[in-house]
């Protein structure tokens, strides 16, 4: 018996409309990590004052790794390469920074970010559940 679901697994099908909406979350997603990360990477000293404010060692090697895996991580999900290990990557990423640089709930502007971290990570999640859809370096 052929099902919907072996269809769309194991053979050529059509492209599907969740196929677009895969790709086009794995954009909305990683654009404001790309963009972070760029943000970053033009200002490393302000950056690493931040860093530095909240009591983390090492914010040279901070701002590496969160340049790093917020450009890099943010490209390989729009390609959609190795889709599955960069989303979970990014949700880790997500509720790390919500706990370290926006734990003030008391503040609002720090509760909204605390928490679009939160939902992001969820995004990442949802795309680690179910994949980077056709149009991707992965191709499932």
């Amino acid at each position: 018996m052929n099902t919907i679901t072996e269809s769309y697994t194991q053979g050529p099908a059509a492209t599907s409309s969740s196929d677009w909406l895969a790709l086009g979350a794995r954009i909305l997603l990683a654009a404001i990590f790309v963009l972070a990360g760029l943000s970053k990477a033009t200002d490393p000293v302000g950056t690493m004052g931040y860093i530095a404010s909240i009591g983390l060692p090492f914010p040279e090697l901070a701002l590496i790794g969160a340049i790093a895996v917020e450009v890099l991580g943010g490209l390989a999900l729009i390609a959609g390469f190795k889709t599955r290990a960069v989303a979970l990557v990014l949700a880790a990423f997500s509720i790390v920074t919500a706990a370290a640089f926006h734990n003030q709930l008391g503040d609002q502007t720090q509760f909204v970010m605390f928490f679009k971290n939160v939902a992001m990570a969820g995004g990442f999640l949802q795309v680690a559940a179910f994949g980077p859809g056709r149009f991707s370096i992965d191709r499932r």
